[in-house]
């Protein structure tokens, strides 16, 4: 399995044999990467389509398989005993869904406030098949002043992938077309619902 190689500024998690697990059990899968990213200690990567909690399977393994360490934003109900210790572990931030405190406000806080954060948000902001994207992740790119790194899981070619570095412009429109247009004909474990 050819692998990303990662630049010195981006964090790292991990060893030698925690990185051989992910890559055999990937490659036992028949998946492949077609993944780069920025060298940089902070950027958001963007993860979509999230059809299914495969997903979630298959990003612990590429985060193992590549010993890049990653934050990730979740519904703070699965963060209870005794999932949550782990979930932490992974990189998890719990966050209330049903009330509005300012997320996109604490994430940029958090970016201002670490030496290193990678960020991955699916834009979906849930499983099912959904019209338009939540645009979150761009206000905090955008506010904290990190770039965008477009990735996917496509299940049709079995490949981890990502489009190009995307450094926010703050035209929002114009910024979202660049974004999707990485997905066109990403197919995702499920039929779902990317963009508008």
């Amino acid at each position: 399995m050819r692998v990303p190689v990662l630049g010195d500024a981006v964090p790292r998690r991990g060893n030698r044999l925690t990185r051989a697990l992910g890559r055999s059990v990937l490659a036992a899968m028949g998946w492949r990467f077609d993944l780069a990213f920025p060298d940089s200690a902070k950027f958001v990567v963007l993860v979509a389509p999230h059809t299914s909690d495969w997903d979630f399977v298959i990003v612990v393994l590429t985060i193992a398989a590549l010993g890049i360490r990653t934050s990730w934003m979740g519904k703070h109900a699965l963060f209870r005993w005794p999932f949550g210790v782990v979930l932490r572990w992974l990189g998890g931030i719990p966050i209330d869904r049903r009330a509005s405190h300012g997320v996109v406000e604490t994430m940029v806080d958090w970016f201002g406030r670490r030496e290193q954060l990678v960020l991955g948000i699916a834009p979906e902001g849930t499983r099912r098949q959904v019209g338009r994207w939540k645009t979150g992740f761009y206000h905090i790119a955008h506010g904290a002043g990190v770039p965008i790194v477009p990735c996917y899981i496509d299940y049709a070619r079995k490949v981890i992938g990502s489009g190009a570095t995307l450094h926010p412009c703050g035209d929002l429109a114009a910024d979202l077309l660049t974004l999707r247009s990485v997905y066109d004909g990403i197919r995702g474990k499920h039929r779902s619902g990317t963009g508008d």
